[in-house]
Parts: structure tokens; sequence; C-alpha cells
């Protein structure tokens, strides 16, 4: 096994040429005795390295799908054109203005001249790489294809992208009529009956079961409506938190999400949208179906259709048809 890659860090150094000028640059090395060896080669001589100095508050930009994305088309374009793996990528790496991104493909790279495959080497940083992505860069790396592959990657993942615009602008209008129904209701509930409240009483008699109702709302609302946000918040955050950490309860909130009024369509039709074109990029790439329909699930996004698809999986590898049961889906 090939010994693994050193730890690369970015030094700056100065130095005297053969002509005796002044020369200054920035070079990624393992050390600084790496660097003083390669400038003397080069003929520079009183040569001073030392590590380059790091902003006090640095914040690092967050690596995002397109990132992802673009490296992946220049990468496929890169091969095809018959520049090496490793070559490919520290050209990618250097190109890119964002520091987490370099840092990202710097690690690829050295995991890549290690010897390491490139799909493993991808596997190593899952936030950035699904099962998909690895599966089919994996038989690209079998078929002699990658480049080929690699294109069609970077198809998917820009239409799925393009997919979730979609969702989003067409979650936005319903998200916004919910979230300003409840501060008027909020509103109405701390300041307008109140109000009208001692004109209630003037009224004489008994009031009507569902004003008082609302009164008596109001008052609740008014002595505790810190208390409700407070616990109506935490209530959130503590789904999250579960949702992060446990199937049973992805699969409860992901059910729920597909019941609900005008949300749940939105979320089916992109569910199946994306198991779809994820499941033709597979058979596009000759990945066998029961592989395929592994990635697949991985990719739905949705818990309740990666435990049907499973069950799908589950059936075809056994010769059955799917299509027996009922249940899957």
């Amino acid at each position: 096994m090939a010994k693994r890659a050193q730890k690369l860090t970015q030094f700056t150094w100065e130095g005297t040429d053969a002509k005796g000028r002044q020369v200054k640059g920035d070079n990624e090395a393992p050390s600084a005795a790496f660097i003083k060896a390669t400038l003397r080669r080069q003929g520079i001589r009183q040569i001073k390295v030392r590590k380059k100095p790091q902003p006090l508050f640095s914040f690092k930009k967050r690596i995002k799908p397109k990132d992802i994305t673009f490296f992946t088309r220049q990468l496929s374009t890169m091969i095809s054109a018959g520049i090496p793996v490793a070559q490919s990528i520290d050209a990618i790496a250097r190109g890119h203005e964002n520091v987490s991104v370099q840092n990202l493909l710097t690690s690829i790279r050295q995991e890549v001249e290690s010897g390491t495959s490139l799909s493993n080497s991808l596997m190593r940083f899952p936030l950035h790489f699904d099962q998909l992505y690895t599966s089919l860069v994996a038989a690209g790396e079998q078929s002699g294809t990658l480049d080929v592959l690699l294109e069609k990657v970077a198809s998917y993942k820009e239409k799925v992208e393009a997919l979730k615009g979609k969702v989003k602008a067409a979650m936005m209008y319903p998200t916004a009529v919910l979230f300003v129904a409840v501060i008027v209701v909020a509103l109405l509930l701390i300041f307008v009956i109140p109000q009208f409240e001692q004109l209630f009483r003037n009224f004489g008699g008994e009031l009507p079961t569902l004003t008082a109702t609302i009164v008596k709302m109001s008052r609740w609302f008014q002595e505790w409506w810190l208390l409700f946000f407070a616990g109506l918040i935490g209530s959130i955050v503590a789904i999250a938190y579960t949702y992060k950490r446990s199937a049973q309860m992805q699969y409860a909130v992901d059910r729920i999400m597909l019941r609900l009024p005008i949300f749940g369509s939105i979320f089916k039709k992109a569910t199946i949208a994306r198991v779809s074109r994820t499941l033709s990029t597979m058979f596009g790439a000759g990945v066998p179906l029961v592989d395929a329909l592994e990635s697949v699930a991985m990719a739905s996004g949705n818990r309740v259709y990666h435990n049907g698809i499973i069950n799908v999986r589950n059936e075809v590898s056994t010769g059955r048809n799917a299509r027996e049961d009922r249940r899957i889906l």
C-alpha cells in the first residue's frame, strides 16, 4: 500500500536569484525544509521561509451543492482532455476562490496520489458526495468511462438543484400566507380582543359560546404568549434534533409532511421526480437495478419513500415482481 500523503502547509518565502534580485512568493509544501530544497534547485539563495500568517478572524464559506456540481463538470472536461485525475483536481482546487472547497479538493487529491481510487477518496466526505455520486464514479472507474459518468452526474445535480428551486418557489406563497396568518391571529388575541372585551360586557346578558371562548383564549394568550412561543420554538428545535438521529422520527415526520394540505402534494411530486431522475441516471450509467434502487432510496429525501424503495429492492433481489405487493409505497 502506498504511503499516505503528508499534510500540506502554506508558506511564504523570500530569497535572491542568480542575478542578485530579491524574489518572493507563496508555496504549499509539507515543511519549510522542502521549500528551501526546492528553491535551491531553482538557483535561489539566502532563503527565508515562514508559515503564511492566518487572519485573526476568518470566516470560511460553506461548500454549496453548486460548488460540487462545478467541480464535477470541470473534472469531467479535464479527464476527457487526457489530464490525469490528481492533476485535474489540483488545477480545479487552485482555481477556486472558496477556501473550504480548496481544502476539500486538496484532501481528495492527496488520497488519489497515495493510491486510493477516486470513488473511495470521495467516500471519505459523505456530506458532499453521497452514495449515488460515489456509486456512479466507481462504475465509471470500472468501465473506463469516468469522464462520461461525471458529465451525467453534473447534469443530474444541476437538474436536482433546479427542482429544489421550483419546490422552494412553490412553497414560498403558502408559507408566507401561513406565517402572516399566525402573526395576525396573535395580534388579534393580544391587542384587539381585549379592546372589545369591555364592550361585550356592556351588552349585558350571557355571551355566545364562541365569543366567550375567544375572550378566554385572548386572556390566556395575553398571560402566556411568551411561554407559548418559547414552547413552539423549543418543540421545533427538539423535533429537528431528533429527526437527524432517529429513523422512526424521520418516518413519522415525513409521513405527516406527505399528508399536509397543499404542501403534501408538492412534497410528493418533488420526491417522485427526484426518484425518477435518479433511477434514470443510474440506468444510463449501466448500474444493475438492485444496486441502483439502493442509491435511489438514499437520494429520495423522504423516509417513507426510502423504506418503500428498499422493500422494492428486496422484492426484486428475490426475483419477485414488485407490483404484486401493493403495500410497498
